[in-house]
């Protein structure tokens, strides 16, 4: 029969051995939030070649952006996207969530000034219109989150954000469509508000002359969220490419696994990069951007870096 000495001590036992499990729990947690927030500063360039254009066409170089998710006083951030325009593209395509914070838009139009010497076109966000708010990061693991509420008082400056692209001839994508000539091709380019907060509405895509088919073109689709309804839209009419960002690549995934999240409908291992998305024998590329940057709420990253992407559209082999 066990003494109370022994019962004492093993009790003790007990608690040195939970006090030591809780404090490597608190150490591991704090190491995982110090890495997390190093990569989010660990910009990437990501570069992919897609053979869409007539045979004969010159190279066409086109630069991603997505959910740059601005706050002032970032300057690595703004230095490293200013430092893109050495890249020289012919045309840049930024797919929302710009902003994170209210008073963000000249640190972003500072940043983006370079690339805006470049012609392009965009389509916003839910963080181009609404400030991020505060609230449980678990909510993310909810893979069927309800469409959330926004209010006028987190309203961010959007139209100021839009008149320094547009004075800079970056054109708004926003449930529209637009042809643009570049190097003897015409863009045919449809974008559509964020379904993330359904304001998406498809535009089609442009006429053009009764010649307007037999003229080398490639049609372009821009959306801040990638969902499936979105997607199938694209596709289904015709759509050569489709650029979207929103994701964030998961944010926060696990290495040799991916991401556990899309914050939307789309699967979680289309949650970044180049794949092909399929509907009725139908296959279009879909470039999803992991995002440049994050809600200041949640300035964290782990196995998932920032990235811009450089996308090359080539000319068809013969």
């Amino acid at each position: 029969m066990a003494s109370h000495s022994d019962f004492s001590q093993a009790l003790a036992k007990t608690a040195r051995n939970t006090a030591l499990l809780a404090g490597s729990a608190l150490a591991l947690g704090t190491a995982m939030i110090g890495y997390g927030m190093y990569e989010t500063q660990k910009f990437t360039l990501r570069r992919e070649t897609l053979p869409l254009l007539p045979a004969g066409a010159d190279d066409i170089r086109i630069l991603h952006l997505s959910d740059i998710h601005m706050v002032p006083g970032q300057q690595l951030k703004r230095r490293w996207l200013q430092g893109l325009a050495a890249l020289q593209p012919d045309f840049v395509i930024n797919t929302g969530d710009n902003l994170s914070h209210p008073r963000g838009v000249p640190a972003l139009v500072e940043a983006l000034e370079p690339l805006m010497a470049y012609p392009g076109a965009f389509v916003p966000g839910s963080n181009c219109y609404f400030a991020p708010q505060l609230k449980n990061p678990l909510r993310y693991l909810q893979r069927n989150r309800s469409t959330p509420r926004n209010s006028p008082r987190n309203a961010l400056p959007h139209e100021q954000m839009h008149q320094a692209f547009g004075a800079a001839g970056w054109v708004n994508m926003t449930n529209r469509n637009l042809s643009v000539p570049l190097k003897g091709i015409r863009l045919d380019l449809s974008g559509v508000d964020d379904a993330h907060i359904d304001r998406d509405s498809f535009a089609g895509w442009p006429s053009g002359s009764a010649s307007a088919l037999r003229s080398p073109h490639v049609k372009i689709a821009l959306a801040h969220a990638p969902y499936q309804r979105v997607l199938d839209e694209f596709t289904r009419t015709g759509a050569d490419v489709i650029f979207a960002g929103h994701t964030h690549g998961g944010q926060v995934c696990i290495p040799g696994y991916g991401a556990l999240v899309t914050n939307c409908d789309l699967p979680t291992w289309r949650a970044s990069g180049l794949t092909n998305w399929e509907l009725d024998g139908r296959s279009v590329p879909l470039n999803v951007s992991a995002g440049i940057g994050n809600s200041r709420f949640v300035p964290i990253r782990i196995a998932c870096r920032p990235e811009a992407i450089l996308v090359t559209l080539t000319a068809k082999d013969e």
